[in-house]
């Protein structure tokens, strides 16, 4: 890890440290510096404001879920995954589901959502007459909601077992990708 990506992670987790007590929006610079031992002047070299690190934290960390290779066996693992994230970063994440950076953690959900779902479309339509067009309308239509049950899940406490949640979501989804390709590819392209 070179120098400048040490510093960012020591930033970084000096706001995670922050926001397991404090609202983000409550939130410094100075915080964040006095944190982790760096000037303001460090901060700002690297990030323009607090949403700038948010937002790096967020597509940092989805790096490291976007490098699994998700295929249709394998994508309630990866689902579940996100839950276990969001259960070892609760209180970071909880703070950013209620703060203004909110489009920060539903971006994260998103981009890996998206990603994975596309994978499993890919891998369905495989010997389908299916055009892009349709096949990203499936993954359009399914990402917000897998994304809406997470959400949901944590605004209610994240009670519910996330095995159960990824469970059921396959019982709704088995054969539905399947049969909507089936139909696509039946259309002319």
């Amino acid at each position: 890890m070179i120098y400048s990506d040490i510093t960012k992670q020591l930033i970084a987790e000096s706001l995670k440290k922050q926001m397991k007590k404090v609202p983000f929006n409550k939130i410094s610079i100075q915080n964040i510096v006095d944190g982790c031992g760096l000037t303001r002047q460090a901060f700002y070299y690297h990030f323009k404001d607090a949403y700038e690190l948010l937002g790096w934290i967020y597509s940092n960390e989805a790096v490291e879920y976007g490098k699994k290779e998700i295929n249709y066996n394998t994508w309630k693992r990866a689902y579940l995954e996100v839950f276990r994230y969001i259960e070892k970063n609760k209180e970071f994440c909880m703070n950013t589901l209620h703060s203004i950076g909110r489009d920060h953690l539903e971006r994260f959900l998103f981009s890996n959502t998206a990603i994975y779902l596309k994978n499993i479309v890919d891998e369905i339509a495989v010997d389908m007459r299916v055009s892009e067009m349709n096949k990203k309308f499936i993954v359009d239509f399914y990402t917000p909601a897998f994304i809406a049950i997470v959400i949901k899940w944590m605004e209610e406490g994240m009670k519910e077992n996330p095995i159960d949640i990824v469970e059921n979501t396959a019982d709704l989804m088995d054969g539905n990708v399947k049969k909507a390709l089936e139909k696509y590819g039946e259309r002319k392209l």
